[in-house]
């Protein structure tokens, strides 16, 4: 009995030591304290959630897969533990895996095989390149689809599968509730649509109302980029307008907006619609983000 109580407070100490390496950057260290951990105490689930956490923000999703695995046949409990490991077999396509993964954090998911295709509600992600938040349809525990214009920085576009973290991280107003921003993890598929800049002047916020619902009856996407807000950290990774107060700019008649359409033949029709609607005047038009657009 001695000897087992050592055994596991040694690997209590491995385990505290990866945690205390990783928070300094060493990766490599923390993982193998990790592994020391795991290989004292084989029954003990910790280390290897720890191992598959790691994996999982380094991107590595086979072994995200397979620690997060060994952690759930050690404690069928770890409800961190199998949303990491539906996270990292999302990320693999690995869908049979994925979806006991849900059942055994307690999700109801329907029965069958494949991707799933649910509908989760409108939900913010905050986009890894360059830290904006755009609202996406989310379709799985993982899996959003983005439903904004980004712009063009943040190197996605309307249409875009993202996979995205479990935890949320900050939150934002819909329908008058706050709901949890999730993080991106990253693109699983691209979007057909390249993302255009428009330079326009108009006659009153209606006339951008106006092109935003004739390009959601065309299937394509158009959004005010002159309403972008770029909050402090502590505004964006919290509840904005909870702890700084910031001022809608005056409006203005000139708008700079965001369209996302497949070619630039759809774009052309779009805004010849939107002519027809509105007293509106383009002033320039410019492809910012697509495989086609000029580098920034």
């Amino acid at each position: 009995m001695k000897g087992l109580l050592n055994l596991s407070y040694r690997a209590e100490k491995a385990n505290a030591k990866g945690i205390a390496l990783e928070e300094k950057g060493w990766h490599a260290e923390a993982e193998a304290a990790y592994r020391k951990a795991a290989s004292l105490d084989p029954s003990w689930s910790v280390p290897w959630f720890n191992l598959g956490l790691l994996a999982k923000r380094q991107r590595r999703w086979t072994d995200s897969l397979s620690f997060n695995r060994h952690a759930t046949e050690r404690n069928t409990a770890d409800e961190g533990a199998w949303w990491n490991l539906g996270i990292a077999a999302t990320a693999l396509g690995d869908w049979a895996t994925a979806r006991a993964a849900w059942l055994g954090f307690g999700l109801e998911i329907p029965v069958g095989e494949g991707p799933l295709d649910l509908d989760l509600g409108f939900v913010p992600i905050r986009l890894a390149a360059n830290n904006e938040v755009v609202w996406c349809n989310r379709i799985d525990p993982a899996r959003a689809i983005v439903r904004s214009v980004p712009l063009p920085e943040s190197e996605r576009a309307f249409g875009d599968l993202l996979l995205h973290d479990g935890a949320t991280n900050g939150w934002r107003w819909l329908h008058g509730r706050e709901v949890g921003v999730f993080d991106e993890l990253q693109l699983l598929g691209e979007s057909p649509h390249r993302t255009f800049a428009c330079k326009a002047r108009v006659s009153s916020p209606g006339d951008v109302e106006a092109l935003a619902e004739l390009a959601h009856e065309a299937g394509l996407a158009a959004e005010d980029w002159s309403t972008v807000e770029f909050l402090c950290e502590e505004c964006s990774r919290g509840t904005p307008h909870k702890h700084h107060l910031h001022e809608a700019p005056e409006w203005r008649p000139d708008r700079h907006i965001g369209v996302a359409a497949p070619d630039r033949a759809d774009l052309d029709r779009l805004l010849a619609q939107w002519q027809e609607r509105a007293a509106v005047s383009i002033t320039e038009v410019e492809l910012v983000f697509g495989p086609e657009a000029e580098p920034a």
